[in-house]
């Protein structure tokens, strides 16, 4: 048989066990509630005046104001299969940012944010909801452009700036949806230019914006904005042990962004222009003893390559090595590898003609070609 439960104390009985009875009266005084004087002793405190915003925080209020209607949250969907009835439906698998590029509802934010996913929806600043077709998208560049079917009037472009004159020390302020939540404003500055970062394909992504301004897991695809509230970048990185803002975020550069959203409208993806060569590892560069630049081991056929006369690279009958050519510049800009070159080419179009660099035997002579399509 269970022996008899135990009472519980109250706490005015512990307190009587363990400290006695002037504590127990000190006790029951000190949790006894104060009996009002007067109506008075509840009244709030009155408001000191606060006075007329300073100059920052009013341009800061303006800017947002302004430029957060073209910003978007933008959520990625996957298929999602019921366990019971297998009907198949979409369910969301992350969120990101993006910014309205014009009033045909493009809307341009990270590749990483709808890498894998098999739909968009789009999240406009007044809370509508719209689904999302793909465009295009470029993973070399992290760049990714979206279209909704929106009214015009919801669809407010972004402005645009450049950022070939930035200078470290401006005011950025960065707008996007950190963690889901939606139009958060963040300030700071630039903090270094020029910087290299990899982007999702293995490229590198050059001449790439750093800031202090705080970004988070959701900002990405938002805009940078600089303090007239033009578009100087879209934030697609940030540096953090955590995961968490670090105060090293990273945007790549509006410059950029404008040279290959554009065609990514124009042709749903980046076609990059192409000179027809293969080229070698950087084993047999530094093997042979050779320039920095571009070393060709295969030329197409048919290619602006063949037809400028170049060499490959190759075996003889015996085993031996039959020089080549090495690419070491195009239009007298440096390549020091097939990444350089291929970053250089992808600001030209198809049918434009460059001036290479073209070095064999120890002379360097200048060639012109006209570039191919990479299709």
């Amino acid at each position: 048989m269970k022996p008899p439960a135990l009472a519980r104390p109250s706490l005015f009985a512990l307190l009587a066990l363990f400290a006695g009875g002037g504590l127990l009266a000190a006790a029951v005084a000190f949790f006894a509630v104060p009996t009002p004087v007067n109506g008075a002793d509840a009244a709030p405190r009155a408001v000191a005046p606060r006075g007329a915003l300073a100059a920052e925080e009013l341009a800061n209020i303006e800017l947002f104001k302004r430029t957060s209607p073209s910003v978007v949250h933008i959520t990625s969907l996957g298929v999602q299969r019921n366990l019971f009835s297998l009907r198949v439906q979409e369910v969301p698998r992350g969120t990101g940012t993006g910014f309205v590029w014009d009033e045909r509802g493009h809307i341009v934010t990270n590749f990483h944010v709808i890498q894998d996913a098999n739909g968009a929806r789009v999240t406009l600043a007044d809370q509508s909801s719209w689904d999302a077709e793909l465009v295009g998208a470029f993973p070399d560049r992290d760049l990714a452009v979206l279209r909704i079917k929106a009214p015009r009037g919801k669809l407010p472009p972004i402005p645009v700036g450049t950022s070939r004159d930035l200078q470290v020390g401006q005011r950025v302020y960065a707008i996007g949806n950190p963690f889901g939540l939606d139009q958060t404003l963040t300030v700071g500055i630039v903090s270094a230019l020029n910087r290299e970062i990899e982007s999702f394909g293995g490229r590198t992504i050059r001449g790439v914006i750093q800031t202090d301004a705080a970004i988070n897991p959701g900002n990405s695809g938002g805009p940078l904005l600089d303090s007239a509230g033009r578009l100087i970048g879209v934030n697609s990185q940030i540096a953090s042990p955590s995961g968490a803002s670090a105060g090293i975020g990273f945007a790549i550069p509006v410059d950029e962004v404008n040279r290959v959203v554009p065609r990514l409208i124009r042709d749903g993806r980046f076609v990059r222009p192409t000179i027809g060569i293969v080229a070698g590892p950087a084993e047999l560069q530094r093997a042979l003893e050779l320039p920095r630049g571009v070393v060709i081991v295969q030329v197409s056929p048919g290619s602006a390559a063949a037809r400028a006369g170049l060499q490959p690279f190759r075996r003889g009958a015996r085993g031996e090595v039959i020089g080549g050519d090495v690419v070491t510049a195009i239009n007298d800009e440096p390549v020091h590898d097939l990444d350089d070159m291929l970053t250089v080419l992808e600001r030209h179009q198809p049918g434009q003609q460059v001036t290479l660099s073209v070095w064999r035997g120890g002379q360097t002579r200048r060639q012109a070609v006209t570039l191919g399509s990479g299709e």
